[in-house]
């Protein structure tokens, strides 16, 4: 999972949480905790970062792969169709999810995302309401000009997450 860090409303932080949680616990404590917002890049949903200082957990499965075992619910003839599979049923369901990984998200996904990460940061703010319009429409020249008196982060991110193909 990658994120994105905002301090009030700019982006301090962006990548995998492992890669800034120390430079985050370094911060101190914060007048207000609600200052200090964090993103799933993919969703745009508001996540918590885990600051505390990482223990290693014992691991499961296969160590040196980072395989890990967990429960799989399926009909038998998806059982079946899986058995019959070159590898098994754990490599062809590991080669059906990166697979999936790689087509990438829907452009609903991606619009979903971004008004998701506008709603918790641009909710409050002016033309929010006509830019989500914009949005969904498509009407990128419109959701720009709506999103000027944004902070430039707020707005620039929510592109990245509307339309991640273009370079912003």
């Amino acid at each position: 999972m990658t994120v994105t860090v905002f301090y009030k409303d700019d982006v301090i932080a962006s990548g995998s949480p492992g890669d800034f949680a120390a430079a985050l616990r370094d911060l101190g404590p914060l007048a207000r905790s609600g200052d200090l917002l964090a993103f799933d890049d993919d969703t745009g949903r508001q996540v918590d970062l885990d600051l505390a200082e990482p223990v290693a957990p014992r691991p499961r499965g296969r160590p040196a792969l980072g395989v890990e075992a967990r429960e799989v619910t399926l009909l038998p003839r998806h059982w079946e169709w899986l058995s019959a599979q070159p590898g098994g049923a754990s490599v062809t369901l590991r080669k059906l999810v990166e697979a999936a990984i790689r087509s990438g998200r829907s452009e609903r996904e991606c619009l979903d995302a971004a008004c998701r990460f506008l709603t918790v940061m641009a909710g409050d703010r002016p033309g929010y309401e006509e830019a989500t319009r914009a949005l969904y429409a498509g009407d990128r020249d419109n959701f720009d000009a709506l999103c000027v008196l944004w902070p430039s982060a707020v707005a620039q991110h929510a592109r990245r997450l509307a339309w991640p193909k273009d370079a912003f």
